[in-house]
């Protein structure tokens, strides 16, 4: 039952972004630079909320948008109705609904939907991750050197001791390769199927990485904070990779060099 309903609010919000996309919306601004968000985000967080409350009226909902929804519920849905907003908003098809459930603050069940690119991943605790159905694993790589990175900016404190512009430059100096795509959902989603050996990102909300972290766990990888605790998404710091390079990249991005 949870599994069907995360599945129908996720291909709701994917609705409302296939009717938005390249058409004319409304763009407001947050607090803070190209913080921005859209008449879709919106439409869609309300697509998903009224699809959930329908089933779950009793459930907890944190949504970037709304926010903190409260309720006495042991089952607390995670919502980011776009993931890659500012891409969303530029026509730029790396976006996504991001939706996870937690049962008493453990993630169940997490969906990343791309409605661009077709692409539907699915993880559930214990049972695996998939790509449209198809299971899916983290890759085999076992040297940060040879590997293929992603990775997001905030668009505060850049300048920090040993923070992102100084992991990103240390690593980019080696000629490893490091991505930014602009969406963390994504970019997690990305790593579970292989096709990144490891993403990190030095500021991030519940919602930007309740589904993704998820399933890189479930293909078989590993996600922690910066100091090597395991993961939660209530705090800023995020390390997600086929476990083979963890510890190598956790060192540099800790100050050490490779």
């Amino acid at each position: 039952m949870f599994k069907q309903v995360l599945l129908a609010a996720t291909a709701a919000g994917a609705n409302e972004l296939r009717r938005y996309f390249n058409g004319d919306f409304a763009i407001h601004h947050k607090e803070g630079v190209n913080n921005l968000v859209t008449e879709a985000d919106h439409a869609a967080e309300k697509a998903i909320m009224d699809t959930i409350r329908a089933s779950f009226p009793d459930h907890y909902i944190l949504t970037e948008e709304s926010g903190d929804l409260a309720q006495d519920s042991a089952f607390k849905w995670i919502i980011d109705p776009i993931d890659g907003t500012v891409n969303f908003a530029h026509g730029i098809p790396l976006c996504c609904v991001s939706i996870g459930l937690e049962k008493n603050g453990e993630m169940i069940l997490g969906a990343v939907y791309n409605p661009f690119v077709n692409e539907l991943f699915v993880a559930e605790k214990g049972a695996g991750a998939t790509c449209n159905d198809k299971p899916i694993r983290v890759s085999t790589q076992n040297k940060l050197l040879h590997s293929c990175l992603v990775t997001g900016f905030p668009y505060t404190y850049l300048d920090q001791p040993n923070g992102p512009l100084t992991v990103f430059e240390k690593l980019i100096r080696k000629g490893v390769p490091v991505r930014r795509l602009g969406s963390a959902a994504i970019d997690l989603c990305w790593v579970a199927a292989g096709r990144f050996d490891g993403f990190y990102e030095h500021q991030l909300q519940a919602w930007d990485s309740a589904a993704g972290f998820l399933m890189v766990t479930e293909a078989g990888g590993r996600v922690t904070d910066y100091k090597g605790n395991d993961y939660s998404p209530y705090q800023p710091h995020l390390l997600a990779t086929n476990g083979a390079i963890h510890n190598e990249l956790l060192a540099v991005i800790q100050g050490g060099s490779f």
